[in-house]
């Protein structure tokens, strides 16, 4: 019994220094196992600007495969969990099939969604990060205040009595410069609050390992079928 507890010690250790290197790699970046039950959905703390990206692979039975695909399509379209956008399906077939569906998606729906995608699978690996959108927030908002405020002094200008018309050209063209520029912003802001607001889940689908290693074993085998039927050849 000594030894058991010895022996599960040393693995919390080789644990913990595996979780410290990751996040040493790659500052903002939390990987967590496929096991891991009860995952709460993460999202952008009052006040805060984050914007969260969530990289899913997972092993499921190769018939599967293409089938779970179209489900986890059909429900972000359906809003089954929440609001959801599918931004791209990508499918191969043939001995190894796989594929991938992106979406952006409310956080809420993040966890429904993801154990959908595993459902009589394995989720192998997960990687969540988070880009601080703070500055490019504070930026636009920096940019259209100072916009807004260069269109309305020079509407002042432009109802002055006696102004030429060349100057009258002049602060016509200027104000749809910043006409264009505000709108510009304002698509800009509305971008970066769709990307806090919701959050990027991409979801890539395989067969199991030991499909895979089948299929592997049988391509071998064909591949060494063919050497040795060019070898009689030879020889005769």
């Amino acid at each position: 019994m000594k030894m058991e507890k010895k022996h599960l010690g040393l693995s919390g250790i080789v644990l913990a220094l595996t979780l410290a290197v990751t996040g040493c790699g790659q500052q903002g970046t939390y990987a967590e196992s496929a096991g891991a039950s009860g995952a709460s959905a993460v999202a952008s703390p009052e006040g805060a600007y984050l914007a969260y990206e969530h990289d899913v692979q997972v092993q499921i039975e190769a018939g599967q495969v293409a089938p779970r695909i179209q489900a986890v399509a059909e429900s972000c379209q359906a809003a089954r969990f929440g609001d959801c956008a599918v931004l791209q399906v990508d499918q191969e077939s043939g001995e190894r099939p796989r594929g991938m569906v992106r979406v952006r998606i409310a956080p809420k729906g993040v966890e429904p969604l993801i154990g959908l995608a595993g459902e009589g699978g394995k989720v192998e690996t997960r990687s969540t990060r988070a880009e601080d959108l703070a500055q490019q927030v504070a930026d636009t908002a920096l940019t259209k205040a100072r916009l807004e405020k260069e269109h309305a002094r020079l509407l002042t200008y432009q109802d002055r009595p006696g102004l030429k018309v060349e100057d009258l050209l002049a602060i016509t063209a200027r104000l749809s410069e910043i006409e264009a520029g505000v709108e510009q912003a304002n698509r800009d802001a509305a971008q970066q609050r769709r990307r806090i607001d919701t959050q990027l889940v991409t979801l890539h689908f395989g067969p199991t390992e030991s499909q895979r290693s089948r299929s592997v074993i049988g391509q071998a085998v064909s591949e060494s079928g063919s050497i040795l039927a060019v070898s009689v050849a030879f020889l005769i």
